[in-house]
């Protein structure tokens, strides 16, 4: 799986986001919708003809992915919550995954999006790559609906499943065995309710049926080939780990490198279930612990302060791979960060910080306008209000816009070590080291104050904020007397000579050493690149944490060929430590960029 981690992700959801399309805003039922935009419930007119008309907007802030909810064809009418009317505006109570949403087209032929080139979709598809974005699409293969109300002249339907328009299965007539009948979770501390039985009443699919798995996996394979470049996975903590296993395993197949995170809601380096998920599924996963500390510290003003945050980078050696993470300050299932209690300062530091550390940052909608809504704690639905303004010289939008541009262009910042140089609970600072190019972010929630940095990895020299243009000097490493002023964020960012490009770049990535302090691990092979086996010629690694070696290498002469190679451990006057296995024997491409994971044999 390849990172998205030069990327800046934008996550939208679809129908609070921008009306394009007024015509397609009732649907198939007037009561789902609400123009005046008050009754939180219901859909208000969001569609893909208004992504589509904000693309140049996103592109400017420096978004290079979006992610949208769900686009699939949803329960139509209103379900019960508790005792009221609600819409399935929101994309997770699909009906049929081989459909859109009528809600989002332009056209009935839209809604038969795999019938036709010229839907919407392609549309979307096509405008995003001529401006050299990716499409994040989000899925749902837990669920589909929960019990709608009788409004359509019948009885209440659940689980109703189509099959491009051809009813296959529900859950009140079950022909198939598609669905679990174990009632909802009481337990959640029990692993097999919280996987078997429903969430929130939503018609839970059994995934042990061959029919089922064939049905949602050969679905995603048809939006993938639509030219979905990414696939964010809701609620994956509800289905068992073998599972996503092997639905991940297809998507590879179908699509080598695509990259695919999931939704363990609060899950992150706390939960030791959520770990085991990040490392043996074979998909990242979103951030909650990071988020949790950087609500704690810039929201909710809680003591610890920073040290909240350090505390889970103290922790991502637990992971096979921390730059498959996903932070964010907030999303639609938690309130917003300014109704968590962040002032707009607040909000600016919290995007410099994601924006600077490792994983792929994602940007909910609006944040960059400061969009929020406090009523009732900035709950769900309140915290889905309408995009209301799409304004490109807020302070946020330029710091996102200028750390973006530092994300695309360092590779520190997309792929480094992570080297704290200065902790209070008011004040940190850290480096993103990666071989020769570093960045180093400073934020102060307290009251103004200079700190002295040191060891600071960036040659001697003058070096601009890239927030302020303030100028301060590197000298030994040192940087003296660094003023920062109260709720400010400060970066600097050194690139290192830029390498020769090659068709075919490799990614190699080692897990299980824990190297002592001046042990180096190296890759040699059979190949000029790698040496040919001479070890005074091996490929160095980047040291990234104490579970992770990390380096890419351009490949020229072997392009297209087969290489066999293993990884040592240079401990320097001790000798070198053989990987205790025969070589690994990889058959590469001509061209394009791979990823080569493997633990410590």
């Amino acid at each position: 799986m390849r990172p998205f981690n030069d990327s800046v992700m934008y996550f939208a959801v679809v129908d609070r986001f921008c009306n394009g399309n007024p015509s397609n805003d009732a649907g198939f039922n007037n009561d789902s919708f609400d123009g005046t935009h008050t009754d939180w419930f219901k859909y208000w007119g969001g569609d893909l003809h208004g992504v589509i008309s904000k693309l140049d907007y996103l592109k400017e802030l420096g978004c290079s992915s979006v992610w949208l909810t769900p686009l699939f064809d949803q329960a139509d009418g209103l379900v019960d919550v508790e005792g009221r009317g609600m819409a399935s505006y929101h994309g997770y109570w699909a009906k049929d995954f081989k459909r859109l949403d009528e809600h989002l087209s332009g056209s009935k032929d839209d809604v038969r999006v795999f019938a036709s080139k010229n839907t919407v979709v392609d549309r979307l598809v096509k405008s995003m790559h001529d401006k050299d974005m990716r499409l994040v699409l989000d899925i749902v293969c837990n669920h589909s609906s929960p019990a709608q109300r009788p409004d359509r002249g019948g009885l209440p339907t659940k689980g109703e499943l189509y099959d491009d328009g051809k009813l296959l299965t529900s859950y009140d007539d079950d022909k198939l065995g598609w669905y679990h009948r174990n009632g909802g979770v009481s337990d959640w501390n029990n692993k097999g309710q919280v996987e078997a039985s429903e969430l929130a009443g939503l018609a839970d699919f059994n995934e042990s049926h061959i029919g089922y798995r064939n049905y949602i996996k050969d679905a995603m394979r048809l939006w993938l080939d639509k030219g979905v470049d990414a696939l964010r996975v809701d609620t994956v903590k509800h289905m068992p780990l073998w599972f996503w296993q092997e639905f991940v395993s297809d998507m590879f197949f179908h699509r080598p490198g695509l990259f695919i995170f999931g939704e363990w809601f609060q899950g992150g380096c706390y939960d030791g279930q959520s770990v085991e998920f990040a490392n043996k599924s074979g998909m990242g996963m979103l951030d909650f612990a990071l988020q949790r500390g950087l609500e704690g510290c810039l929201a909710r003003g809680e003591e610890q302060g920073f040290e909240l945050v350090d505390n889970v980078f103290g922790m991502d050696s637990l992971f096979d791979d921390c730059r498959h993470l996903v932070t964010f300050l907030d999303n639609h299932d938690m309130p917003r960060f300014m109704s968590a209690g962040a002032s707009p300062a607040r909000v600016d530091m919290g995007l410099a910080f994601i924006l600077t550390c490792r994983g792929t940052p994602c940007i909910y909608y609006g944040t960059e306008q400061y969009l929020h809504d406090d009523t009732n704690g900035g709950v769900d639905p309140y915290n889905r209000p309408m995009m209301e303004k799409w304004e490109t010289d807020t302070p946020a939008f330029r710091i996102v816009k200028k750390l973006a541009a530092v994300r695309r262009e360092n590779k520190a910042v997309q792929s480094g070590s992570h080297r704290k140089k200065y902790l209070t609970p008011d004040v940190y600072a850290y480096t993103r080291v990666y071989r020769g190019s570093c960045c180093l972010a400073a934020f102060n929630r307290g009251a103004d104050t200079s700190i002295d940095l040191e060891t600071v990895e960036m040659p001697d020299g003058v070096y601009k904020d890239v927030l302020s243009d303030r100028a301060v000097t590197v000298k030994d490493g040192r940087i003296k007397g660094l003023r920062l002023e109260r709720d400010s964020s400060f970066v600097l960012s050194y690139c290192g000579p830029m390498r020769e490009k090659a068709g075919l770049e490799i990614s190699f990535l080692l897990n299980g050493y824990c190297t002592p302090f001046g042990e180096r691990v190296k890759v040699t092979g059979n190949c000029p690149e790698l040496g040919n086996w001479d070890l005074e010629k091996a490929f160095p690694l980047e040291y990234i944490n104490e579970n992770m070696w990390l380096g890419q290498l351009p490949l020229k002469e072997s392009a297209g060929k087969a290489i066999a190679y293993k990884f040592i451990i240079d401990k320097g006057e001790g000798g070198v430590l053989y990987e205790n296995r025969p070589a690994h024997v990889r058959f590469l491409p001509a061209k394009g960029l791979i990823e080569q994971q493997h633990h410590w044999s």
